[in-house]
């Protein structure tokens, strides 16, 4: 009787490596997907993060025109990878709306100005508080916005040269 209480935590452990173990040998997703995809976007009304570009509200987003909308920051690396591929979605027709998260306005538009300015409008996100409310984890992150203020798609990461025409794709679907 006494061996068997020698052996109970050798098993409990040897149990405790077997979990262990297989939760490490699965594949991890590192993304957080919005749980806001499908539903409308939520009110907000942002002031412009800098001097040449309006700031945006919620309300814009229902004018039946679809649209990206581009969470991003001036100190975020992957942004600046992502920028050549936002100019280029520009030039295919995309009107990108922007929101820039825990920025000052002058950083912002040195950014802009070093990476071009693919956006219509960009808001300040000072808090966080509209990146959270849409289900943004991180940035950058895309959003598309149907013509009557819903979330349609999301891309979770910065763009990349493959990624140009699914989004320009998802927002011929928004528009339809």
């Amino acid at each position: 009787m006494n061996r068997w209480r020698l052996w109970v935590p050798l098993m409990l452990f040897a149990g405790f490596l077997g979990v262990a173990g297989y939760q490490l040998s699965q594949p991890k997703n590192e993304f957080i997907e919005s749980r806001m995809v499908g539903r409308e976007l939520p009110y907000f009304d942002l002031r412009p993060a800098t001097s040449d570009r309006p700031g945006i509200a919620s309300v814009a987003f229902s004018d039946g025109k679809p649209r990206l909308l581009n969470i991003w920051a001036s100190w975020c690396v992957p942004c600046i990878a992502e920028a050549p591929y936002l100019e280029r979605l520009k030039e295919q027709g995309a009107p990108i709306v922007g929101v820039a998260i825990r920025d000052r306005p002058e950083d912002v538009a040195r950014f802009l100005e070093r990476h071009g300015n693919p956006y219509v409008a960009i808001g300040a996100d000072d808090l966080s508080e509209v990146q959270f409310a849409i289900g943004s984890s991180g940035v950058p992150e895309t959003f598309v916005i149907d013509g009557q203020g819903r979330i349609t798609y999301q891309h979770i990461g910065d763009i990349r040269e493959s990624d140009v025409p699914v989004l320009i794709e998802k927002l011929r679907e928004a528009g339809a």
